[in-house]
């Protein structure tokens, strides 16, 4: 067990703990010999044993033991010494991306752009030495506090032997990329797509997709087209956009193929943002002939001969004469998905692939728009009849509206204003009777707001129970806007609210839910998915119960309930008492006479508060001494008095000897109470 102070392998005395994860903790030591500040991760005692997890840990020093990049979190040793297996690396001072996305809400385009290059050139260095990281993720980007950014934690990484490699260990679920949901290979491509998520946490405040489950999750990563950052950052320039899109392509072979690609794209969208040269292969476009550039054309011509030339150029204008209606996608109006592939149902886009069948292309010319005449024939006599039945069916009232809609347009109005998301912003949801974990799952983790906690003592709702929000249940905010959750302290909380036994039978397929109150996080993360069920959002807040700092204090479902398995608990995890401070108005009088102290003796005056911290040290002989102090963090102090001064003389009537007039030191205190702040 590692103690702080302790030595490991001769040369790294251990300091303090500065970080905690579900397999190690780390800390800060002092590595003797090269008289310098490290990082020792050490692998947690009850995985110690485990030679699986022993053998894991151990890779992640193999894989980057050679890594040296400025953008990389270096290793500098690994060792095990009596049952500690550990390894050294370097000690960042900063924050994760995770935590400074958070402070911030969201990121400039230039800081997250920025922060998106370092963490491509980490990598790329990874890549170079055929290491793949598979965990890129907001928790593991380093921040220093000179700014430098550094890739960390290459704790599920594996070195590739060749240019892929296959597990199906994955990642954080919200940065994972398809290949890796479906448990299938992974390369760099895949860091790339995990970057891309990054990328547009830092853009947003938010990563592209949630989910009840973690596998709801992967199923989206799988499926569903990414949003664009756009929709919820309207700042983000086409360039950058791009770059986003491109790097969470569904297929491997769409994106970046390289960090070193990623990184020229990202550097120039710093000088040319809002143009338009990122190129996204469209899913419809690979299978069809494309337009060569202008400088892919002059590159090429170099190697031809004058009569291979001139044929090029003939082929590429009569491609260019079918292929004119995808421009629109390449010069920059960003079309959704759909209107594509309205287009192809419009155009017959099965086309000859012969190039040298160009005689007849006037024909095929004609054909299509005879095609096209007749599809659209067709789709306005549709409609025509569409709307005619659907105006006879109003006045005969076959379609079951009701009077009131019918006469109020403004109701169907207020059902799509409701609905989502507009311009004026996010619709708040309700989360009264909810507890605080659960409010920042739906309002935090859901809509993208950020969440800040406040207590309310007048209300009759049981303890640590939401009671309102700031704004209100209803109202709409901006994303990444402070939603206000209000939380009951249970102090008017009824008591003659009866506990009431209730016998409930557990249908097959459920499961009762543990009391993991009182556990570590590591600790009731086990417990529930040993009882069938799932960790679902984790938060911080302050709890009154000493005891309970550093462990869970709540859950959002009671213990003893029976859920369906795989059922989500969210928790929360106590920082301790909540943080109390005091303020000292000082009017510090002179020791008195009773004490041997004529005014005019300097005196040293020192106010040290009740946990050792300084707020005066002076010397002076002009008294009252005055002074503001705030935000103290001990509710009393002391005050002392030292000055030397004459002790007073004194005459024995008997003998006439007198005595005194020594000079002696004086030492006096005085108790101080400070004023508790709001």
């Amino acid at each position: 067990m590692v103690k702080i102070g302790m030595v490991i392998g001769d040369r790294y005395e251990v300091l303090e703990k500065i970080g905690t994860g579900g397999m190690s903790d780390v800390y800060k030591a002092k590595d003797h010999k090269l008289n310098r500040l490290v990082a020792v991760k050490v692998l947690k005692q009850e995985f110690s044993e485990n030679e699986n997890f022993v053998s894991k840990f151990r890779v992640e020093a193999q894989s980057t033991a050679g890594l040296l990049h400025p953008n990389t979190v270096n290793v500098y040793d690994v060792g095990d010494e009596d049952g500690i297996n550990y390894i050294v690396m370097e000690l960042v001072d900063g924050i994760t991306l995770k935590k400074y996305i958070e402070k911030k809400s969201r990121l400039s385009v230039k800081e997250a752009v920025s922060i998106a290059i370092q963490v491509a050139m980490g990598l790329e260095a990874a890549h170079n030495n055929g290491i793949i990281h598979r965990d890129i993720k907001p928790q593991n980007i380093m921040i220093s506090k000179e700014g430098k950014v550094k890739v960390t934690d290459f704790g599920i990484a594996k070195a590739a032997t060749s240019n892929t490699i296959t597990s199906n260990v994955m990642g954080s679920v919200h940065y994972t990329s398809p290949e890796q949901a479906r448990g299938g290979y992974s390369d760099a491509k895949s860091d790339i797509y995990s970057l891309g998520i990054t990328l547009f946490e830092m853009l947003t405040g938010r990563v592209p997709f949630n989910g009840d489950t973690t596998v709801a999750i992967a199923i989206k990563h799988i499926q569903e087209d990414l949003p664009s950052p756009v929709e919820y950052n309207d700042e983000i320039p086409i360039s950058v956009e791009k770059i986003v899109l491109k790097c969470c392509q569904k297929s491997p072979d769409r994106r970046y193929q390289s960090a070193a690609e990623l990184i020229a794209d990202l550097k120039r969208s710093l000088i040319t943002p809002d143009k338009d040269f990122v190129n996204l292969v469209d899913p419809d476009e690979e299978g069809a002939t494309r337009v060569a550039s202008e400088e892919e054309v002059a590159e090429t011509s170099e190697r031809l001969s004058d009569t291979e030339q001139m044929r090029l150029k003939a082929d590429v204008m009569g491609e260019y004469d079918e292929d004119d209606h995808y421009d629109d996608y390449n010069s920059g109006r960003r079309k959704k998905r759909s209107d594509y592939d309205e287009m192809d149902d419009l155009y017959d886009y099965d086309r000859p692939r012969n190039r040298n069948r160009r005689s007849s292309s006037s024909n095929q010319g004609s054909s299509k728009i005879e095609k096209m005449t007749i599809i659209m024939a067709i789709i306005s006599a549709a409609l025509v009849g569409f709307i005619v039945l659907l105006l006879l069916g109003r006045s005969l009232g076959l379609f079951g509206a009701s009077d009131e809609a019918s006469e109020d347009p403004s109701a169907a109005q207020s059902v799509t204003a409701d609905s989502g998301d507009n311009a004026d912003g996010i619709q708040i949801p309700d989360v009264t009777g909810k507890t605080y974990a659960e409010a920042v799952s739906i309002l935090q983790d859901d809509k993208g707001f950020k969440v800040s906690k406040e207590a309310d003592s007048k209300n009759t709702a049981a303890k640590d129970t939401v009671v309102s929000t700031s704004p209100s249940a209803g109202e709409r905010a901006k994303s990444g806007s402070t939603i206000k959750v209000y939380i009951s302290d249970g102090s008017n909380h009824s008591a003659s609210a009866a506990t009431t036994e209730v016998s409930t039978a557990i249908s097959e397929g459920q499961v009762t839910v543990p009391n993991v109150i009182g556990m570590t996080e590591e600790d009731a993360v086990i417990a529930l998915v040993e009882a069938g069920l799932q960790q679902g959002t984790i938060v911080q807040t302050s709890n009154e119960d000493a005891n309970l700092t550093g462990k869970i204090c709540a859950q959002s479902i009671a213990f003893g309930t029976p859920v369906s398995e795989g059922t989500k608990i969210n928790m929360e995890l106590s920082t301790g008492p909540a943080s109390v401070t005091y303020s000292y108005n000082a009017d510090i009088s002179a020791p008195t006479e009773g004490e041997n102290y004529n005014y005019g003796i300097p005196v040293k005056v020192t106010l040290v508060t009740s946990d050792g911290t300084t707020l005066l040290s002076t010397t002076t002989s002009d008294f009252p001494v005055q002074g503001t102090y705030k935000g103290i963090t001990a509710p009393t102090g002391t005050i002392t008095f030292v000055y030397t001064a004459t002790t007073p003389t004194t005459t024995n009537p008997d003998t006439g000897e007198t005595t005194g007039g020594d000079s002696v030191e004086y030492t006096v205190t005085r108790a101080v109470t400070f004023t508790q702040e709001n």
